[in-house]
């Protein structure tokens, strides 16, 4: 497992940086973004191959720079949290921070539902 520097200048944002951050996030095993272009991806794919993955979704006017990196990092003003890839059928503690995509169905409740109270 590598790790990897992504950042990437895109030329029209508000058409496409939703989906280069889809692309990114889903590119390796897990992800962190520590400023606003900026990502750090661990994965077991070469640089080309991760740029490939991402290169799709940009356009010819856009920038994008890959570099396998290490560890460590000097942080000014900002934060470094890993996430873990979404994927179908994660299981979820009740009462965690982590939102699964697709949400899955709540569970059946054991006690029927009462009816509300009329006012009268």
């Amino acid at each position: 497992m590598r790790t990897f520097l992504v950042s990437y200048d895109l030329a029209k944002p508000h058409l496409t940086k939703h989906v280069v951050a889809q692309a990114i996030m889903a590119a390796g095993t897990s992800w962190a973004r520590p400023l606003e272009q900026t990502w750090y991806v661990r994965t077991v794919d070469s640089e080309e191959a991760l740029e490939a993955t991402i290169a799709r979704h940009l356009d010819s006017d856009d920038g994008l720079l890959i570099q396998a990196v290490k560890e460590e990092a000097i942080l000014t003003n900002t934060s470094l949290r890993w996430f873990k890839q979404r994927r179908a059928g994660i299981e979820v503690e009740e009462h965690s921070n982590v939102i699964a995509f697709p949400v899955p169905a709540p569970a059946p409740s054991a006690q029927p539902e009462l009816p509300f109270a009329r006012a009268g």
